[in-house]
C-alpha cells in the first residue's frame, strides 16, 4: 500500500462510484478497478461490492476507508508542519465559504492572494453557513466565511454588513406584498428567521410564494424576468442596479442587516499560509476586528 492507494480508497468511499472516483483521481475505470482488486488481494478481504446503486463498502472496506481518512489527514498535517518549519508561505489552504461568498467574493480574493503567494494551493468547501461553521469548529478547514450571528468561540473578523431588502423589477407597495407573487430560495435558518420575523410583525397572512428555487442567484434571475419579488441581501443585487430595492426595517425604523464573518481557531495562525491569508483578508476586506 502506498499513499495513492489510501487516496483511492478515500475518494471511492466519498463518491460511491467507480466512474466518479476515476474522474476525480484522473484514473481510467479499468485501471482503478484493477488497483482496487490488488488492494483487496493485499489485505485478503473484499472491500467493495458493485451493484445497481453504485459501490457499496463492506465492513472491512468501511474500516479501511476510515483509516484512509486518518492517514491522509496525518500526511497533510505533517506536510504543513514541514513547510512551516521552513518559514515558507506554501502548502494547501483549506477554506470553507458560504455559497454567496464562493461565487461573488472568493474568486477575486484568491486571484489577488495567488499573485503574492504563487506556491499556495486552495481546497475550498462550499455550503450553508451552518455547515461551514461546523467544519471550522471541527478543524476540518483552516478558515471559514459565514453569514449571520453565530456564536463563534474564538477569533473572528467582521468583513462586511449588508441590508436585507425587497427586490422587484418594478416599484411595489409594501402593503400589497401578501397578494403579490414571491420568489423564495433555500437559505440558512438564521437568515430565514430574520425575514420571517419581519413578515410576522407586519402581516397576518403568509406570503404568496409562487416559485421556490435552490439558490439566491437563481432567485435573482426570476426577479429580473418579472416573475415576482424576493427578499434578498443587497450584495446579491450589486450588479443589477435597475432592480428596485426596499430595505427592510423593524417597526422602530432600525435597518435589518446581515453580517459576514471570517472565523478561525487561534491555533491555525501558527501555519504560515493561514496567517498570511488572514492578514491579507484583514488588510484588503475586513473593516474592523471583533
Amino acid at each position: 500500500m502506498d499513499d495513492r492507494d489510501w487516496q483511492i480508497i478515500h475518494t471511492l468511499y466519498q463518491e460511491k462510484s467507480i466512474t466518479k472516483a476515476g474522474q476525480a483521481l484522473y484514473i481510467s475505470q479499468p485501471t482503478l478497478t484493477k488497483r482496487i482488486k490488488q488492494i483487496e488481494t493485499e489485505f485478503g478481504v473484499k472491500i467493495v461490492n458493485r451493484g445497481i446503486k453504485g459501490v457499496q463498502f463492506t465492513a472491512e472496506g468501511e474500516y479501511l476507508a476510515k483509516k484512509a481518512e486518518e492517514l491522509l489527514n496525518i500526511f497533510q498535517a505533517t506536510k504543513e508542519d514541514i513547510d512551516n518549519f521552513n518559514h515558507y508561505v506554501v502548502g494547501t489552504l483549506r477554506l470553507g465559504v458560504s455559497n454567496f461568498i464562493s461565487k461573488y467574493k472568493l474568486p477575486g480574493w484568491l486571484t489577488t492572494f495567488e499573485k503574492q503567494y504563487p506556491d499556495v494551493d486552495f481546497q475550498v468547501e462550499t455550503g450553508y453557513s451552518r455547515q461551514i461553521y461546523q467544519m471550522a469548529y471541527n478543524h476540518d478547514i483552516h478558515i471559514g466565511f459565514i453569514r449571520g450571528e453565530y456564536n463563534w468561540p474564538e477569533n473572528k473578523e467582521l468583513l462586511f454588513e449588508e441590508s436585507l431588502c425587497i427586490a422587484s423589477i418594478k416599484p411595489i407597495d409594501l402593503e400589497e406584498l401578501p397578494s403579490l407573487p414571491k420568489i423564495d430560495y433555500q437559505t440558512d435558518s438564521l437568515y430565514k428567521h430574520l425575514t420571517d420575523n419581519w413578515w410576522a410583525e407586519r402581516f397576518s397572512q403568509p406570503p404568496f410564494v409562487r416559485i421556490t428555487v435552490d439558490r439566491g442567484d437563481t432567485c435573482k434571475e426570476m426577479v429580473l424576468k418579472g416573475l415576482g419579488y424576493a427578499i434578498m441581501p443587497s450584495l446579491f443585487l450589486e450588479d443589477s442596479p435597475h432592480i428596485h430595492q426596499i430595505p427592510l426595517k423593524t417597526k422602530e425604523g432600525t435597518p435589518i442587516t446581515q453580517k459576514t464573518w471570517m472565523v478561525y481557531h487561534k491555533s491555525a495562525e501558527e501555519l504560515n499560509v493561514v496567517k498570511a491569508f488572514i492578514d491579507f483578508i484583514k488588510e484588503t476586506v475586513a473593516p474592523s476586528s471583533i
